[in-house]
């Protein structure tokens, strides 16, 4: 894996920009996902602490904190982004929430972005703290992008990029890989669009506004790969946005399906850009990795499977 200096990504004031740099010096657009699942851990990290049924207790959050930064540690350098699901950490009180600290301060001195899914989304002074909470100079979960909700109106996004500029980025829950995205997303509303249609709509000046140097936004959304169909439409809406593109893997989503999200960088290899796919669980906790007895072994099936699954990625 070819080394890349942090520093010259450090010279893209832009987030859109640095995403799109990144996918291509790290020839993958793949995004760790890194949900700490407290009944997938394997054994071999449970030699001193058992997982307990009681979620806020000490055997979890040393367990997890032990998994999760050999975790990183393992993966880090093989990937251009990687997402952390803030709820798995949260669940285990003040002291899971500094394992995420540490975690995205790692992850900051390194040459890979960092996403916190945490998909907030309020009103004036209260989303105006959670923007403080990942993007300020001094905040305690150091990111480049944050997920955000944006079902209280667009006023509420606006708030965020006051605080980001070009610098952070953000990806907006346009149309998600669940089932149940169908009760709301789409629903027909008067003009005869679909609701994440109209939304995308009303975000393209919102993305535009934000484009950079490489054609790529600051400002992308999430869209997931179970529904090829609003996939392709989105991307033909929004084609400056990064897609954040979930649901591959253990929730269905074909790779195939997945790339009709990314664009093909016709200046370099005609290599897929401008979005990413996540993998969670696939990369978390592949099966083999479960037999491991010792943490060396499970860090070699980790990074193996890693590789395969980008491999895999960039071939179809």
């Amino acid at each position: 894996m070819k080394n890349i200096n942090n520093s010259n990504l450090k010279d893209y004031n832009h987030f859109g920009d640095k995403l799109f740099h990144t996918i291509r010096e790290k020839k993958s657009f793949l995004c760790f996902g890194l949900d700490p699942h407290l009944e997938l851990i394997p054994k071999v990290f449970q030699t001193k602490y058992n997982i307990n049924k009681k979620i806020y207790s000490i055997d979890n959050i040393k367990i997890v904190e032990k998994f999760s930064l050999t975790l990183i540690e393992a993966c880090l350098d093989f990937v251009p982004v990687i997402k952390l699901q803030i709820a798995f950490f949260e669940q285990l009180g003040p002291e899971g929430l500094k394992i995420l600290s540490r975690i995205c301060k790692l992850i900051k001195n390194s040459s890979t972005l960092c996403i916190i899914d945490a998909k907030r989304g309020d009103i004036g002074s209260t989303n105006r703290a959670y923007a403080n909470t990942f993007f300020d100079q001094s905040c305690p979960y150091p990111c480049d992008a944050l997920t955000v909700n944006p079902w209280l109106g667009l006023d509420t996004i606006e708030v965020f990029l006051e605080k980001t500029k070009n610098k952070k980025g953000l990806f907006i829950l346009v149309h998600t890989s669940n089932p149940g995205s169908h009760d709301i997303q789409e629903k027909k509303i008067n003009n005869n669009k679909k609701v994440y249609e109209d939304l995308a709509n009303n975000l393209k000046p919102m993305i535009e506004r934000f484009k950079g140097k490489s054609g790529l936004s600051s400002i992308g959304i999430v869209a997931g790969a179970t529904y090829k169909e609003q996939l392709i439409k989105l991307r033909k809406t929004l084609s400056s946005a990064p897609f954040l593109i979930p649901g591959f893997g253990a929730q269905g989503g074909t790779v195939s399906d997945a790339q009709f999200g990314l664009k093909k960088d016709k200046d370099h290899e005609n290599f897929y850009n401008c979005g990413l796919i996540n993998s969670s669980r696939n990369l978390c906790f592949p099966d083999r990795a479960n037999k491991c007895k010792t943490i060396q072994d499970w860090k070699k099936v980790i990074q193996e499977n890693l590789i395969s699954i980008n491999l895999k990625l960039k071939e179809t």
